[in-house]
């Protein structure tokens, strides 16, 4: 699990671990086939997720993960994800934070570019 400052990012599907600090899953959808109980999220910040739109023209292809990340850090400027992503910061400042995600490669996802925003 890749780790950057207090920040770190990890798959919603992966064990919790005692390090993780407080979980944040930053999906717009609920993870297909993972029960609530089990993903141990300690919040869910859908408010910061690129949009459906976004999310769509970007199917995580690993040659559009720049333009994803140009297009999606303009989307972070609304005032709604702006809010949400001040409330994010102020997590890592008080402690680890760890932004799950449902992405099979966490390394190019929207969590990947938060904690580089935030940490």
């Amino acid at each position: 699990m890749p780790t950057m400052g207090r920040v770190r990012v990890g798959r919603v599907y992966d064990e919790p671990a005692s390090s993780d600090g407080v979980r944040v899953l930053v999906d717009r959808v609920w993870p297909r086939g993972l029960g609530k109980d089990k993903a141990r999220v300690d919040e869910w910040c859908k408010q910061v997720a690129p949009s459906t739109e976004l999310r769509k023209w970007y199917a995580h292809d690993p040659e559009r993960f720049a333009e994803f990340t140009r297009r999606y850090r303009s989307e972070l400027r609304e005032p709604e994800r702006e809010r949400a992503l001040e409330h994010l910061r102020g997590l890592a400042r008080d402690g680890t934070v760890t932004l799950l995600t449902a992405t099979k490669d966490v390394r190019i996802s929207q969590a990947a570019v938060l904690a580089e925003m935030i940490g």
